[in-house]
Formats: structure tokens, sequence, C-alpha cells
């Protein structure tokens, strides 16, 4: 069975996008190659064999760590049990969770009954059960130099976009023209860290769209 290199598993509310107010439990995966600048979680970018700890270990800390635990999903089960884990919705996020094979343990959430969502940067494809929800928060030109793929495109059931200025609404609409999905897609417009004028920005693109907005609620309720 696969083992996954974790950084966290928290309770929590889900704050942005589509399944905003879901109760939910976080799986945060280390690892990221990517290299956003305004990123919130950089304590997961490097997987520093030194910062390893045990799952008791790295549960008893505070967030905002880069050590990591290793778990596969049967460990992962037991420890939403341990918990006490009250929600049925799993989000698998990052870091950049595509880096890692998800079958093994997306096909254990869902036979559990879990739901399961994948929230990804776009520039790994997924590997993981059709029946997981993507929700792609495109990142375009970062550090990194990753390319946002067209496989993650066709598959993303919600389109979950930063913004802070005028050229990341043209940088989606050029996305866009790329996205040949047959279902209605969400399309999510989220300001980078609430700033006034992307927020503006935001809302004032939504309403000519028809778009919606995604706040981050749990930063402005004071949660993880």
């Amino acid at each position: 069975m696969t083992s996954y290199k974790i950084n966290e598993v928290f309770e929590s509310i889900q704050g942005e996008g589509a399944f905003t107010g879901v109760p939910s439990i976080f799986i945060r995966l280390q690892g990221c190659p990517v290299g956003c600048s305004w990123c919130d979680t950089k304590h997961t970018w490097t997987v520093d064999p030194d910062k390893q700890l045990s799952a008791a270990q790295a549960m008893a800390e505070n967030n905002e760590s880069d050590h990591w635990f290793t778990c596969d999903t049967d460990d992962l089960l037991t420890l939403f049990t341990q918990q006490k884990y009250q929600a049925k919705h799993v989000i698998i996020t990052g870091g950049e969770p595509c880096m890692y094979d998800l079958h093994g343990l997306t096909d254990g959430l869902l036979a559990a009954d879990y739901s399961v969502q994948i929230e990804t940067s776009g520039t790994f494809e997924v590997k993981a059960n059709p029946k997981s929800w993507i929700t792609l928060s495109p990142k375009i030109n970062m550090q990194g130099g990753y390319e946002v793929l067209d496989q993650v495109l066709q598959l993303a059931n919600e389109i979950k976009h930063p913004v802070a200025m005028s050229k990341h609404i043209d940088e989606l609409d050029t996305l866009l023209q790329r996205q040949q999905h047959s279902q209605d897609v969400l399309i999510y417009l989220q300001p980078i860290s609430q700033q006034k004028r992307a927020t503006e920005l935001a809302v004032s693109t939504c309403i000519a769209r028809n778009w919606r907005l995604s706040l981050q609620t749990h930063k402005f309720i004071g949660i993880e």
C-alpha cells in the first residue's frame, strides 16, 4: 500500500470554493516545487529527511511546521477514528498533492464512504479515482516554471483562480480557451490575500462574467 508524505491532518470547515462551509478533514501533503510568491503554506515546499517525525509527534505539533510524517490509507483511516473526526468530506491539499499517485488514497477514502476533493495547481497530472472532485487553482508563470496541464483542465470540476490585478483575468481567459470539458465547470475568482484592489477586481469581474466569488472565509473567522 502506498505511503504518503504528510505535513498535517486536521478537521475544520472548508473556507473556499464550491464546498465553502462544509465540515472537512484536511490531509496536507508535503512537497511543492511550483513556487507561488503569495503562498501561505511555504512550510510544505521541501521534503527534508531531517524533518521527518512519527505520526504521533507530528499530530502533537502546532500547524505551519515543515515537519512531516508518512502514512498509508489504512493508517489515515485509523487516525481519523483516533482523533474522533466527524466530517465525511476529505480535502487532499498541499503542497502540491498531485506530485503523488493518489489512486490508493482516493479509492480507500471513497470505499470508506468519504467524499473526496483534491486541491491542485494543475501543474502535475491528476492520478486519482474519477469520483474525486478536482479543484484546480491554476498557477501560471510561477517561479518554478511549471505549466498548467490540459489533462487537469479537462478533469476540473471547479476552477478557483487567485487574482490581484487585471493580468490575472487575462491569464485565466487564455487558460479557459483550452478548457473543453463537457460539463459546466464552476469558475471562482479569489482575491489574493484579501487585498482591497484585488477584491474589487474580483467582484466586478464576477458580476460581468457571471462567475463566482471565493473568499478565504476561514481566515476571516480565525480558523485553520
